[in-house]
């Protein structure tokens, strides 16, 4: 496996794949000095913000000065995973690009699977382009944040491949050489988005398909606890305690246990539970066209007021003229609007009561005119905001405020959305590339620097309902958290950090500084790893749903070639801790997931799914699945299926 990358997805993609899956890998990075030197001042910087804190939680104090070791240990690993892995275990190349010469020396031509994980989608498809023509037989996954170009690169690879082969290879895996086009934001995003919900739900949307992961707490004595369709995880047994750790893979038997069976069910007493609530629909996204305004905010309260007032007037004359002149109700009104518009003729020889009259219709006229004049700049002026950004509206409450909408803020944004959750954002660039999606949604705007005052209160945070900060920069996600703490110090927030090791220093630092508050700090490669790994490997992932500090991976599954599924039933191919059958595929085998996903531009999504299968179905080699799967469970199912094919 040879992994390419300019950042910390690249340093995490190759250690999932040598810890994990332990296969050969080669890391192409920059040198150490170009991939360490920014980070370094934003985790300092963000170190002493965190320092305060812990200086002020004497229970955390260790966890501040660990931290700061942490930190340096990571980013010295940033230029060379020599330094956070076993010697050996990882081959790396420095390299500022993956030329053609650098994929040579890296061994492309002999590599299974390669993964470009630029943070620029131009060095990816130029080093994709250049690796197809190398090894046309080679599994490729990029990184593209474009969708629509994602799809159009990934057929022009993939028939790249088949036209090389010549396509007569049946006997081969349709994966084998396979692209897939995958984003870390799409994979970061559902799971970002659900932990700013209530519950913590987490969530994994597909095209069409959306499966809802909520974790529940333990029962109360006596009570039964819902399992839902099926559970996924316990929780860790210190998850309840504000100053325990969030539950990872080298927590013990005190960590979370994914996919149990219903032994450790009954026998986990005060756990919380992760389980699969819900499977619907999600149906279409928000509109894109331009939004209607309404005719409502034409004009302000004060001109409506203002031509009430008018309308009451005109009533009034229009009743007096009547009964001056005796005249019927229409043609009184009439002449009073005549009078007004000062079009009629002058009441000369007339009683002095029409006079009076016509004087005073004359003078309510002149009122109309600044009104109009009014009424017609405000609605020139709403016109001309209605395509700008929003400002948040007074009575807002109940909403999240989401810092930074750069590529992570704004996939997290639309999911947000989709869920009919009220955002409100926060942007301190004017040009960032997230604002276009705010003005189409309609999703109210701040702009300013988060780390100024006014700013957050701008945003409502004293009634907001949880905080996102997804920043490029760990200081301000940390100081606008800190902050918006201070103010509020119930809030719910959630952090995007560079680091894992600091991740878990500020997580630990902050829950135990407001046990009371839901504290949540993710790191965007933690969340995505797992997915890029699982395509190089030729899983089709659907999404990952974090459970504490490890993943939990949704994949389709052919079930021909996989002894541990084929001939089984349900029940007899459920392996607990490593992978659970949820779902079968009815579709034909030429209609399955190989179309791009229009939604995230990466592989097809599978259709036609049912559920509820007995669990005394007979999985058929023709079958295709849907299962849930630890990392190491799904890396189990690959290697028997890996070392089959080599004995054959």
């Amino acid at each position: 496996m040879v992994v390419c990358g300019d950042d910390g997805l690249a340093h995490r993609l190759a250690a999932e794949l040598r810890g994990v899956y332990d296969e050969q890998v080669t890391l192409v990075v920059p040198p150490a000095t170009r991939v360490a030197r920014q980070p370094v001042v934003g985790r300092a910087r963000a170190s002493a913000l965190l320092d305060r804190v812990s200086a002020a939680v004497t229970r955390a104090a260790g966890n501040g000065n660990g931290n700061g070791n942490g930190a340096d240990g990571r980013t010295a690993g940033a230029g060379g995973v020599h330094t956070s892995q076993p010697p050996g275990a990882v081959r790396l190349l420095d390299a500022s690009e993956a030329s053609e010469a650098v994929l040579a020396e890296a061994g492309v031509e002999r590599a299974t699977a390669l993964a470009l994980v630029y943070d620029d989608d131009e060095t990816n498809i130029r080093a994709a382009l250049t690796a197809r023509r190398l090894n046309p037989r080679l599994r490729l996954v990029l990184r593209l944040y474009n969708r629509r170009l994602g799809q159009h690169i990934e057929a022009l690879l993939d028939q790249a491949a088949t036209l090389a082969s010549g396509g007569t290879d049946g006997e081969a895996e349709p994966f084998d050489t396979s692209t897939t086009v995958l984003s870390d934001a799409d994979t970061a995003a559902p799971a970002l988005a659900a932990t700013a919900v209530a519950g913590t739900t987490k969530v994994v949307q597909t095209d069409g398909l959306m499966l809802r992961a909520v974790e529940r707490p333990p029962p109360r004595p006596g009570e039964v606890a819902d399992a839902g369709l099926c559970t996924l995880a316990l929780l860790s047994a210190t998850a309840s305690d504000p100053a325990g750790a969030d539950g990872s893979e080298g927590s013990g038997e005190q960590g979370p246990q994914l996919l149990p069976d219903e032994r450790a069910i009954a026998a986990a007493t005060g756990r919380g539970t992760v389980v699969l609530e819900t499977v619907s629909y999600a149906g279409p996204a928000l509109p894109a066209g331009r939004s209607v305004v309404p005719l409502g905010s034409l004009v302000s309260r004060r001109l409506r007021w203002s031509f009430a007032g008018i309308v009451g007037c005109v009533v009034a004359l229009a009743i007096a003229s009547m009964a001056v002149t005796g005249e019927r109700p229409l043609r009184a009104t009439y002449l009073t609007l005549l009078d007004l518009f000062a079009i009629n003729n002058p009441a000369i020889g007339e009683p002095a009561g029409r006079q009076i009259l016509q004087l005073l219709s004359g003078l309510v006229g002149l009122l109309l005119l600044p009104v109009l004049v009014a009424a017609v700049l405000e609605a020139l002026g709403t016109f001309r905001s209605g395509t700008a950004l929003r400002r948040p509206p007074r009575g807002l409450s109940g909403h999240v405020v989401l810092l930074g909408v750069g590529k992570i803020g704004t996939r997290v944004l639309t999911r947000l959305r989709e869920l009919k959750i009220p955002v409100v954002c926060v942007e301190g660039d004017p040009e960032a590339r997230g604002l276009a999606t705010a003005r189409r949604l309609r999703v109210p705007v701040v702009l300013g620097d988060v780390t100024q005052e006014g700013v957050l209160e701008a945003a409502k945070i004293h009634r907001a309902h949880a905080l996102l900060a997804l920043t490029s920069a760990d200081t301000t996600n940390l100081e606008a958290v800190l902050y918006a703490r201070s103010v509020r110090p119930d809030l719910r927030v959630v952090l995007r950090l560079y680091d894992d090791d600091f991740a878990t220093a500020v997580y630990r630092t902050l829950r135990a500084a407001h046990p009371h508050a839901l504290t949540r700090s993710r790191s965007v490669s933690h969340l995505a790893a797992p997915a890029f790994a699982g395509a190089m490997l030729g899983r089709q992932i659907l999404g990952a749903i974090p459970v504490e500090r490890r993943v939990l991976l949704f994949a389709a599954v052919d079930v021909a070639r996989h002894p541990q599924l084929e001939g089984r039933t349900v029940a007899q191919a459920f392996r607990a801790g490593a992978w659970r059958v949820l779902a079968l595929d009815t579709a034909a085998p030429g209609e399955r997931a190989l179309a791009p996903d229009p939604e995230t531009g990466g592989p097809g999504r599978p259709s036609g799914l049912v559920w509820d299968l007995p669990p005394t179905y007979v999985l058929r080699p023709e079958d295709r699945v849907v299962l849930a799967a630890t990392r190491r469970g799904l890396a189990e199912l690959l290697g028997r299926r890996r070392r089959e094919g080599a004995g054959a």
